[in-house]
């Protein structure tokens, strides 16, 4: 194991932590009693106390148990935006001892099919303007399905009014939602059905989200409370978080990125989140000015459109201590605005739906650029050969293998999949990423790029994530995504999809882009044809979809 890092660990940090015994649910009574006052929730402009979100979490566990014939393991799907009632479902779930299956809330009614009988979800808490999607996985057949469904409306929790521009979504008047098996969330919660004992540990089942996969279907990731804590016990002490912090909590909940460091976190320090339902970044800046919002973890292309905003010398930021993220490199030209105008580093970090996020991050006062960072409390990690798995010297490319407390159990009903990504190394079990990547001699973790991605022209090796990472220094460059293309000569060539700066457009050309490169890059990775779009397709948490693109690129050909 590479201890390489230690030289640089933060002064006062053990190398390891105790993850606490207790469940998730306990944070949330624990911060009830401890602030019962103290905003839990700041919803545009409504205010969620913490005993508020408890009781409301208390009575719908109940109803859960009593009148959904929820039990301990049983799953529970959870489909909605961020609202005020997403946070009470997961706590309730938990709660009611049962397991929340997050899913995103643009599925289709086909990915939904697939999210419900491989998880033999039970029961389904979802936002009105999502039912379509999942009504036709409803059954009274006894043959497995949703038997029940509560439909929640994001309007009910705006009580106060706001200054803000509220989206489409929460001024939707009740849908009127009736049938067989649907509740009223309202109704749910009038029952004030009162909950068994909670009996859920540290070992329990506890969260089942999906991975978006390379390949075949989403499988299943099984999470147990210790696992979700061990990140949320890790990243409060390394990030020097405490009760006092208000988070920025914009990034979706039904992500691991948003669900840990805008909803579980927070809850664990008794500590404000400040929500939005859509992201605007006019709503984003309003909440940090207006709340002081302190700490925000966002993917980069939330941050690149917050501070491409014309209007944002309007508000006032200096609250704002901390940003972190990962998913992608954050652009330098990003990094190096934060930090000139703004006093701000981002610091990045990494992890997967496989690890309940993070597994690396880079110390506060001493983050290197685009750099996953070091391992965490506990984390072993290493870079290996993919064929061999012999440990790769520093500074040598290798696939990164990873070992810690929050290693999911496997993946949920697939023990082929399962065999596939564990590995045992000198008696411990590690999760292969397929992420291709190297340590330096400070032992700071790099990426290069997914296994899967990497571009061969004429046998020499692309990693799209680096000219990604260079194109962005363009000065009329918003947005790349760098794809390859099919060369008769070569095998394999680059492509650019860029969006152009609006000032930039129609004044830049593809030969201006190419000659740019050619003074910036070694011959082999410079684009060799340039696509100008509007936009790149992205996820939900604001990742380019490149999968999407290449996949398009290679059917024309």
């Amino acid at each position: 194991m590479s201890m390489l890092h230690h030289r640089f660990w933060p002064k006062g940090f053990p190398r390891t932590l105790e993850v606490p015994e207790t469940s998730l649910y306990y944070n949330l009574e624990a911060a009830a009693r401890r602030y019962p006052e103290k905003p839990a929730i700041v919803f545009y402009d409504t205010i969620v106390t913490y005993a508020e979100l408890k009781e409301k979490a208390d009575a719908l566990a109940g109803y859960l148990q009593q009148r959904m014939g929820i039990g301990k393991g049983d799953r529970v799907l959870l489909m909605s935006q961020n609202c005020p009632q997403f946070v009470i479902a997961y706590y309730a779930i938990l709660r009611a001892d049962a397991v929340v299956v997050p899913v995103n809330a643009m599925s289709t009614a086909r990915e939904l099919e697939h999210y419900v009988s491989d998880s033999g979800a039970k029961a389904a808490i979802v936002a009105q303007e999502l039912y379509k999607s999942v009504a036709p996985c409803m059954r009274d057949d006894g043959l497995g399905g949703l038997g029940h469904v509560l439909v929640l409306r994001y309007g009910d929790f705006l009580r106060e009014k706001t200054g803000m521009s509220v989206p489409e979504p929460l001024l939707q008047p009740d849908l009127g939602i009736e049938g067989k098996g649907v509740v009223r969330w309202n109704d749910a919660l009038a029952a004030a059905c009162v909950p068994g004992e909670h009996l859920a540990g540290k070992d329990d089942f506890c969260l089942l989200p999906y991975t978006s996969g390379t390949t075949g279907l989403p499988k299943g990731c099984v999470h147990t409370h210790g696992s979700v804590m061990a990140v949320m016990a890790f990243t409060q002490v390394w990030r020097q978080l405490s009760p006092a912090s208000v988070f920025v909590s914009v990034a979706p909940a039904f992500h691991l990125l948003g669900m840990q460091n805008g909803m579980n976190i927070p809850i664990l320090l008794g500590s404000t989140a400040l929500l939005l339902t859509r992201w605007d970044r006019d709503n984003a800046a309003s909440l940090i000015s207006r709340y002081r919002g302190t700490v925000w973890a966002a993917p980069p292309a939330m941050l690149l459109d917050f501070f491409a905003n014309p209007d944002i010398d309007r508000y006032d930021l200096s609250s704002l201590s901390l940003i972190t993220g990962g998913g992608a490199a954050m652009p330098e030209a990003v990094a190096t605005l934060l930090r000139e105008k703004f006093g701000l580093e981002y610091i990045e970090g990494y992890g997967m739906t496989e690890t309940a996020s993070g597994t690396h991050t880079n110390p506060l006062y001493r983050p290197k650029r685009q750099c996953l960072g070091m391992p965490l409390f506990g984390v072993d990690s290493r870079i290996v050969d993919p064929a061999t798995l012999k440990e790769m010297a520093p500074g040598e490319v290798g696939e990164i293998i990873t070992h810690g407390p929050q290693l999911m159990k496997g993946y949920w009903n697939n023990e082929r999949a399962t065999a596939q990504v564990f590995v045992e190394l000198d008696g411990k079990n590690f999760i292969r990423t397929g992420d291709l990547g190297y340590v330096d001699e400070e032992g700071y973790f790099f990426m290069c790029d997914r296994l899967k991605r990497m571009i061969n022209v004429s046998g020499y090796k692309v990693w799209p994530a680096e000219v990604e990472n260079m194109m962005y220094s363009h000065p009329c460059v918003h947005e790349a995504c760098i794809i390859s293309t099919p060369d008769e000569r070569r095998g394999e060539a680059v492509k650019a999809v860029l969006v152009i700066k609006p000032e930039s457009r129609g004044s830049i050309g593809e030969d201006d882009i190419i000659s740019w490169c050619r003074e910036q890059m070694a011959a082999y990775k410079v684009p060799r044809s340039i696509e100008f779009v509007d936009s790149l397709p992205k996820s939900s948490t604001g990742k380019i979809l490149w999968r999407e693109l290449q996949e398009r690129e290679s059917g024309v050909h």
